[in-house]
């Protein structure tokens, strides 16, 4: 009987439940066991700033990454939207899975409901861009913590915006008040997907986890990526791309000049596309100088 794969992840409930899908799926294509190798990161650590202040991408994926280049682990898994555009060195992503709901919520209240001057909390300074460019009257606080430690978090009278992807992980999309649209609120590259990293030459894990690997979502990820590239990964930027049903919706904002920027482009199916998307990124980043 060969080894269990080892299987590296957070121990956060969302990441957990995250990789019981993926373990669970390889498991039944492919009759390997996996076992989980829990890793804390520095997102996990430094809950007292924000998370742009402390490396922003990637800061939920270093250790975890660590943990298979130095053979505790046989392959990572990760949100697709924590990982840097830049691929980390020695390590391949060979799976995007399916992806679940793409888009951003509010919980607490709509954003119709919302009084004038309400508090919305989100560590997300694309979630906050976005939502300002509607309601530029509403104030805004940090928000850090697990699924469970944000919903204690609700303002008095406000809301906390997530992710509907987490929510729908952990079974709580009954907390949800509104789904917000993507036409307004772009959402992050590669948000509601997985992802799964091996070692670059482990060609016998790769040909496993290639089991879970969904093309459709493999393709527009890789779009949405091209997109962020671009930008470079010292952008400190507001961001978001979303591929879907052949288009690729982006936004780049400046709130510190109250500016943001948006398009809608058809693709073509092709490798083409990655370009176009990088074409994007050049334009989007001029429009703001």
């Amino acid at each position: 009987m060969s080894s269990p794969l080892r299987l590296a992840t957070r121990g956060s409930r969302q990441a957990l439940g995250q990789a019981r899908a993926v373990a669970a799926a390889i498991e039944a294509a492919t009759g390997t066991s996996v076992e989980f190798v829990l890793i804390e990161t520095t997102g996990d650590r430094r809950l007292d700033v924000p998370l742009h202040t402390i490396g922003g991408q990637g800061v939920f994926v270093k250790e975890v990454q660590r943990a298979v280049l130095d053979g505790r682990a046989d392959l990572a898994v990760h949100s697709a939207k924590d990982l840097p555009s830049t691929p980390a060195e020695g390590l391949s992503i060979v799976a995007f899975t399916e992806r679940r709901d793409p888009r951003d919520v509010l919980v607490g209240s709509t954003l119709a409901d919302l009084p004038q001057g309400a508090t919305v909390a989100s560590g997300s300074v694309r979630r906050r861009a976005q939502l300002a460019r509607i309601r530029p009257d509403l104030d805004f606080v940090e928000l850090r913590g697990n699924i469970d430690t944000r919903l204690t978090k609700i303002p008095d009278g406000g809301a906390i915006v997530m992710a509907a992807a987490a929510l729908q992980i952990l079974e709580l999309t009954d907390r949800i008040a509104e789904h917000l649209s993507i036409d307004e609120f772009v959402p992050a590259v590669g948000q509601g997907c997985v992802a799964v990293e091996t070692r670059a030459d482990d060609e016998a894990t790769a040909a496993l986890v290639l089991a879970v690997d969904h093309q459709a979502t493999r393709r527009a990820v890789e779009v949405e990526r091209a997109f962020l590239a671009e930008l470079g990964s010292g952008c400190s930027l507001p961001v978001g791309a979303h591929a879907a049903d052949g288009v690729l919706r982006t936004f780049l904002a400046d709130p510190a000049r109250n500016l943001a920027v948006g398009d809608v482009l058809d693709l073509a199916g092709t490798d083409a596309d990655l370009e176009l998307a990088a074409a994007a990124a050049r334009a989007a980043n001029a429009a703001l100088q």
